[in-house]
């Protein structure tokens, strides 16, 4: 759905659920790996009206997603498949300048009300803002060498002298 009228939609306490594939995602297929196009993205939607303390009734949106992304793994670089699941209510309300004056006060995230809102961007919006800032396997597949030193580099400079025991040679020699 990509034009719906939020304010209806929580009127009648609709519902809405499907299915997507990454490639109706490109922003979120871009952070995936691999072939992965044809990937399920399942997703719900639910309107609703509800009283906020101390204010009338306001529609309300209860949006569910869930995806799983392949990506890399920033420890072994290898594939590490990661479960997205956001579950999250918007509150919408009449305006952008209503949304940033009652932002700060408001647990709830706040979405501006409009007749051709569009929810599949907001599920790959919530879906994005759910990846890890690292992905990682709790435990790699592969051996990792978490060294940074590099025994053959220091075995190759073992054998020849240091760049300054000249100039120190010389300090040496004019001290004495």
């Amino acid at each position: 759905p990509r034009r719906l009228d939020t304010q209806a939609f929580a009127q009648d306490a609709a519902a809405l659920s499907g299915s997507l594939t990454l490639r109706d995602l490109p922003r979120l297929r871009e952070e995936a790996t691999g072939a992965c196009d044809d990937r399920p993205i399942r997703w719900s939607s639910q309107g609703q009206w509800r009283a906020v303390a101390g204010g009338p009734e306001q529609a309300w949106l209860q949006l569910e997603a869930q995806v799983s992304l392949p990506l890399t793994c920033q420890r072994c670089l290898t594939p590490v498949e990661v479960d997205l699941r956001i579950s999250r209510p918007f509150r919408f309300v009449a305006d952008e300048a209503t949304a940033l004056q009652e932002d700060d006060e408001s647990e709830e995230d706040l979405l501006v009300s409009s007749q051709s809102f569009d929810l599949v961007d907001l599920v790959e919006d919530e879906l994005i803002m759910e990846l890890p800032a690292v992905a990682r396997h709790d435990t790699c597949p592969v051996t990792v060498k978490l060294s940074v030193a590099d025994p053959e580099f220091e075995a190759e400079g073992t054998g020849q002298p240091h760049p300054f025991a000249a100039l120190q040679a010389l300090r040496s020699k004019k001290s004495n």
